[in-house]
């Protein structure tokens, strides 16, 4: 037998908890576990992929869950790639995982490369797989041709208790795609945890996802404060009674950790966070912003955090070993800490996240992190949530400015925004207070779930 750590993703998932009590659903199709014991997606063109380098580029998060539970183990590298990945960077990806085998649901026509197309699990005599597989994922947040950080399984699953669901009535989701770090860490949650699995759709209404989530059960739900806030929006967010609500992604500002607390009283409300990079590096559940800073230091359960230069610096063996492709800066530094350019503040014995060092706004000569004024403006209760940026200026070189999106569109705005300039005056520094608020009918979200700002 396998030793723990040599487990594939589907051993691992055969042995947390009774497949036939379990299932992956999208807006389109269940699947039970138990039908995927002994199958594949691929036909007979399976063995084509023993030690391979493959880029696992399919349409829906069905398919590529699907392909993950048969790939790992069997594939020396799998690349996943997000749905967002344009088509002009595909051939410079393969090349730089040195793949050959591009998978997919639909059939695509790639350069130097052959398509493999997955389709439903059908029985096949599969032979044991030994390799372990390298994760290839892309880093959030990049412009121009893609970042590729390195994973094992071992890596990913580092935050994940084993234990054994012997009732096989855990239900996870997401608001993320799996295809990303903090979705792909939901996904391997339900499958090595012993539960079941309800998957977003790309174009689906979120009351339509909420809907889908509450037939099934949904005991576990998790996004970033972008997705609940919008998700709160919808009469259907109290359609679900999830045991455990969870952010990570961006910055949890008391007013979402509130509104949540409120529309599920019952329910285990945590905030996380985690990078592509750095991996898992801590889970807060006590319902306030920040973190405590006793956890800056010691190391805990492998994990060390540092602050260095006022930004969040972890070390931890849930992290990336490196990224892929020849000439790329090695992601920890000499003492093994990986610098998360997320700027904290120390205030009353908690560490705040103040924003991303590339995210300040130079107000003549004096900072300001957009972040730390949104966290103000949301604690209003007309506000669903805001978006604050800069806007040139020709004498201090910019000012400071926000998009409010209320959370009754029938309420009188010019007083909501007058309201808000007050709130800012009489908590924030005079340089920090929008020069102007606007009402907007909703804020654009990048593909990863969080506000698009300026810098994505």
């Amino acid at each position: 037998m396998s030793q723990p750590d040599q487990l594939s993703l589907w051993q691992r998932t055969a042995e947390a908890g009774p497949l036939d009590r379990r299932f992956l659903l999208d807006e389109h199709a269940r699947v039970g576990l138990d039908s995927l014991a002994g199958a594949s997606s691929f036909g007979a063109q399976r063995e084509r992929m023993r030690g391979e380098s493959v880029v696992l580029a399919t349409g829906t998060q069905l398919a590529t869950t699907l392909a993950l539970l048969e790939l790992d183990g069997l594939a020396r590298r799998i690349v996943l790639c997000p749905p967002d990945l344009g088509p002009q960077h595909l051939p410079g990806v393969m090349a730089t995982a040195g793949a050959h085998i591009v998978i997919s649901d639909r059939e695509m026509q790639v350069p130097g490369a052959t398509c493999i197309v997955s389709g439903a699990p059908v029985a096949a005599g599969t032979t044991a797989a030994g390799i372990a597989s390298e994760w290839a994922l892309f880093t959030s947040g990049t412009t121009g041709p893609p970042k590729m950080a390195i994973h094992s399984l071992r890596s990913l699953i580092g935050a994940i208790a084993r234990t054994m669901n012997a009732a096989g009535d855990r239900v996870w989701s997401t608001f993320y795609d799996i295809r990303r770090y903090g979705g792909l860490q939901i996904l391997l949650r339900a499958l090595i945890g012993g539960g079941s699995m309800v998957l977003s759709g790309a174009e689906e209404p979120v009351s339509d996802f909420l809907a889908r989530a509450a037939a099934a059960g949904v005991t576990f739900i998790s996004g970033t404060p972008t997705h609940w806030r919008r998700a709160l929006l919808s009469p259907a967010a109290r359609a679900i009674a999830p045991r455990d609500v969870r952010l990570s992604g961006e910055m949890a500002d008391q007013a979402i950790l509130d509104k949540l607390r409120q529309t599920y009283p019952a329910a285990r409300v945590a905030h996380a966070f985690a990078s592509t990079e750095a991996g898992v590096a801590f889970e807060i559940a006590d319902g306030r912003a920040g973190f405590p800073a006793e956890l800056i230091g010691e190391e805990r359960n492998g994990i060390t955090l540092r602050v260095q230069d006022d930004s969040l610096r972890i070390r931890s063996p849930r992290a990336a070993s490196r990224y892929l492709g020849e000439h790329m800066e090695p992601i920890a530094d000499a003492e093994g800490f990986v610098d998360t350019k997320d700027l904290v503040e120390l205030r009353d014995g908690r560490y705040h996240f103040a924003g991303r060092r590339d995210g300040v706004i130079n107000v003549g000569g004096l900072k300001v992190h957009p972040e730390e004024v949104e966290a103000v403006i949301n604690r209003h209760p007309g506000v669903e949530m805001s978006l604050v940026k800069a806007r040139r200026s020709p004498i201090i070189g910019a000012i400071v400015v926000a998009d409010i999106v209320l959370a009754d569109p029938a309420a009188a705005a010019k007083q909501v925004e007058t309201e808000i300039l007050d709130l800012c005056r009489d908590t924030l520094a005079a340089h920090k207070v929008p020069a102007t608020v606007r009402v907007v009918p909703s804020l654009d979200m990048t593909p990863s779930g969080k506000l698009r700002r300026a810098r994505a």
